[in-house]
């Protein structure tokens, strides 16, 4: 079990390197990484106004809409950065590839969804919001799993799993909360800036 985790934590870091390298592969001009940096530091903004509030923030939110109108690359980025720049504030740690994991996997994820027209209606984006809170809290623990070291048994992984629900059900309600504000304004002017500039194309 031990030795599972470590691989979980060196892949988690893995997958983050992967992207980011594919992402630079893209050769991508200034004008389009200078709205990729502007939503991340607003999403890392949020989370830390927001962070007296058990996992209520609006970064899952704006990683989806990058997602969603962006496309996956674009996804990923944004949530993978938003959690490093973020924990600037709120502390560094092994935990940081899984939170980087998570919300970039959510980003691409919903890029995927996005392809199929019934899924950028607000109602199945919601939905999506709301399950995106359990799959973050789903490689999250991860994390804390491997803080339990020798002790871990599957009666202990399913007790972790069972005491996040309450938080991931709180994430999700606060996705909902989020998208609802931000997915039809902030989309529009997505679709402006692409549009205008030619950047940030799905």
């Amino acid at each position: 079990m031990r030795l599972a985790l470590m691989v979980s934590f060196l892949l988690a870091a893995g997958a983050c390197l992967l992207f980011f390298f594919s992402f630079e592969k893209r050769k991508s001009s200034v004008k389009d990484i200078l709205p990729v940096v502007v939503m991340v530091a607003v999403a890392s903004a949020g989370r830390v106004l927001f962070n007296f509030l058990p996992q209520i923030q609006p970064v899952t939110a704006i990683v989806m809409i990058m997602g969603i109108y962006c496309g996956g690359r674009t996804g990923f980025l944004t949530g993978a950065m938003s959690a490093l720049a973020s924990n600037l504030f709120l502390g560094q740690g092994p935990w940081t590839p899984f939170q980087m994991l998570a919300w970039g996997l959510i980003g691409v994820l919903a890029a995927v969804l996005a392809k199929a027209p019934v899924f950028r209606k607000i109602g199945a984006v919601c939905v999506y919001g709301f399950l995106a809170g359990f799959l973050y809290g789903l490689i999250t623990d991860l994390w804390t799993l491997m803080a339990m070291g020798e002790s871990l048994s599957w009666t202990l992984v399913l007790t972790v799993y069972a005491a996040a629900v309450p938080f991931n059900l709180l994430h999700g309600v606060g996705n909902v909360v989020f998208l609802l504000l931000l997915y039809r304004p902030l989309g529009k002017k997505l679709e402006r800036i692409q549009e205008k500039f030619g950047v940030l194309a799905s």
